[in-house]
């Protein structure tokens, strides 16, 4: 029994460190709001009482998020939370991370970084080459998604397909994405349990939330055998919808505009321009991004209430992008428009 106490003792920091496998960090471009969400086949079974691959989560309201994972090391995060509270860019705290890792071996670290930076998110990702296999990042203009132990490649293409893909609020695209690891053995370790690991979190942060308070939060720290972590989550999710006002299929900042029907935006499919016209505020900007969250133009718009304005969209290549309107208080209006030139 002592034999079995201090071997216990010698292998619990390897399986405490070597957990937290997939997981995304993201920024929404008009909002502001900051996201996180992940998930592990690690040690929330084995040693009950720890919150799971939660631990990795770092959010700083208003400004950005960051994921330390594979062999974690709290002051490997809290030095990269420093970093980023000073000003540091995602690349430029990755770049301080590897060169002043706490243990001096960077190789076995993974990190994914995103910031919100006034309305033109930048995102980074690293991973060691000495991180457990399969191991990889993918970063878009606003989000960094990263894997270690992983089936393979599959994973991180399916979630980052279903982040783009996903229409609603960033929560909605975040829960989308670790949905698309939902598959069983995504992290391999998982395999014998029958599914894709053991615990699974989703996190977003308004730009004015405190960080001990964020808008969402929930986690589930760990599932039984056979028990799936991230369907668990999907259903705690979308009970706090059913409880919260979480409406994004048009987006208003301010509530007094949260009725706006009569903003019209067309022709929509369109082969080259579009029209605006708002009878009920003063839209002074618009943002035009793809898909992935990239910002395609941001322009100052000099109309009142009620008079059209004609943007050219003749710079873009055919395909999807996502329009959204802004007055002095904020985003009054998102939708999604097609561009189909000939």
């Amino acid at each position: 029994m002592k034999n079995l106490f201090v071997t216990l003792l010698l292998i619990f920091p390897l399986i405490a460190n070597a957990q937290h496998t997939f997981s995304i960090v993201a920024v929404d471009t008009f909002t502001g709001d900051i996201g996180s969400a992940g998930a592990t086949c690690g040690d929330s079974i084995i040693w009950p009482g720890t919150p799971g691959a939660l631990i990795i989560s770092d959010i700083i309201p208003g400004v950005g998020a960051i994921h330390t994972q594979a062999y974690y090391i709290s002051a490997n995060q809290e030095n990269a939370h420093n970093r980023m509270v000073s000003g540091d860019s995602p690349q430029e705290i990755i770049a301080w991370l590897t060169s002043n890792d706490v243990d001096f071996n960077p190789s076995i670290r993974q990190y994914g970084i995103v910031d919100y930076n006034g309305g033109s998110p930048r995102s980074a990702g690293y991973t060691g080459t000495n991180c457990n296999s399969y191991k990889n990042h993918i970063t878009g203009s606003n989000y960094a998604i990263q894997g270690n132990i992983l089936l393979g490649q599959q994973i991180l293409d399916s979630m980052e397909s279903r982040f783009i893909n996903m229409e609603g609020c960033l929560s909605d695209k975040l829960m989308a994405a670790l949905q698309g690891a939902n598959v069983l053995g995504a992290d391999k370790r998982c395999i014998p349990q029958g599914t894709s690991s053991l615990s699974a979190f989703l996190r977003v942060a308004k730009p004015t939330d405190q960080p001990d308070a964020l808008f969402i939060d929930l986690n589930i720290a760990g599932t039984p055998q056979g028990i799936e972590p991230i369907s668990e989550l999907q259903t705690k999710y979308n009970n706090w919808k059913i409880n919260n006002d979480h409406d994004c299929s048009t987006v208003s900042i301010h509530p007094e505009l949260a009725e706006i029907t009569d903003i019209l935006l067309y022709p929509n499919p369109t082969d080259k321009v579009i029209q605006i016209k708002s009878p009920v505020t003063n839209i002074n900007q618009i943002i035009i991004t793809d898909i992935s969250g990239k910002i395609m133009l941001s322009k100052n718009l000099p109309m009142g209430a009620g008079e059209p304005i004609q943007v050219s969209l003749d710079f873009l290549n055919n395909g999807m992008y996502i329009i959204a309107l802004f007055d002095d208080k904020g985003v009054i209006y998102r939708k999604k428009i097609m561009l189909n030139a000939d």
